[in-house]
């Protein structure tokens, strides 16, 4: 007998997801941007739920159909996810967590070469009439301790580049990576000793109860100072009140990711205007290349789950 699975994509994917899932049995009906309200009408009409991080996906969403039977994350973070919940009512949840780890780790090489150099200063000042020749002087990389927390494919894509580039390495994980991190002559150490002795932070965490504001008052104390500061992984990962408070303390920041996305209140404008700052809105995994391997994956995740392929 011949089954039909339907499926809702709530936001913005591209089009060769859509294809790939309608060439291989699967109806789709492509809706970016619908709101919360019209899905929880119309979501007991479908097998799967196809969405970014826009939408939270809570006991509401999940109840409001008895249909449903994926929960497809177009992207790696599950933080919007009940999962728990999702879990205990049958529910299979779905993503793609290989694809972008190297075009974030990437971008958190950059942000060091430019925070160290102090590129984005130099910049500015070009653009708007100056030539700061011998007025800024930066620091090279190689040597530099690099402390990951958080050592998985993003962290050890970051740990690849770094190793390559001269860096000594330092992690830190709740789960045994010491095997992992030796190859590229670093060592596993507790979060205080890594605070304590990097000289740039990368955070490569999931946001979860255990990471929620883990660069706070008493952590960001341990820090040495002029040390970087960067974060790829989630916002809510530092107390942006903490940070904003401490500032003096570092040589630079970079962050993809806000407590607040996009950005509103005055305590964020404050951060972002800083000089010691740079911000990218959330652009990690946005190339060519993590878009086309995302697609990819997503697509054969969801049909291996649902066909079986």
């Amino acid at each position: 007998m011949f089954v039909i699975v339907d499926a809702l994509v709530v936001d913005n994917v591209p089009d060769r997801l859509v294809f790939l899932l309608r060439s291989n049995g699967i109806n789709v009906n492509y809706s970016p941007g619908i709101h919360r309200e019209e899905i929880i009408k119309v979501l007991n009409n479908y097998d799967i739920l196809v969405f970014r991080s826009r939408l939270k996906i809570d006991k509401e969403i999940i109840d409001s159909s008895n249909k449903l039977r994926y929960l497809a994350r177009f992207g790696v973070g599950l933080d919007n996810v009940d999962i728990e919940y999702a879990m205990k009512k049958g529910i299979k949840i779905i993503n793609a967590p290989n694809a972008p780890s190297k075009s974030v780790a990437q971008l958190i090489i950059s942000m060091i070469f430019i925070l160290e150099r102090k590129l984005y200063n130099i910049i500015d000042m070009v653009k708007n009439g100056e030539w700061p020749k011998g007025k800024i002087i930066g620091n090279e990389i190689d040597g530099k301790t690099l402390g990951i927390i958080g050592f998985g494919r993003i962290g050890r894509a970051t740990a690849r580049y770094a190793y390559l580039l001269g860096m000594k390495i330092l992690a830190n994980d709740i789960i045994d990576v010491s095997e992992e991190v030796q190859k590229y002559e670093g060592k596993q150490v507790s979060l205080d000793y890594l605070l304590k002795n990097s000289d740039i932070i990368s955070l490569s965490v999931p946001l979860t109860s255990l990471t929620y504001h883990m660069i706070n008052y008493e952590t960001i104390s341990l820090i040495k100072n002029n040390a970087i500061l960067i974060n790829t992984g989630r916002g809510e990962v530092i107390d942006t009140k903490a940070l904003l408070e401490n500032i003096d303390k570092f040589k630079g920041i970079g962050l993809d990711v806000l407590e607040q996305e996009p950005p509103k209140d005055e305590m964020f404008r404050r951060l972002i205007k800083n000089d010691k700052v740079i911000v990218t809105s959330h652009i990690g995994s946005e190339t060519y290349e993590a878009m086309d391997r995302l697609t990819e994956e997503f697509a054969a995740n969801i049909l291996k789950e649902v066909w079986n392929k």
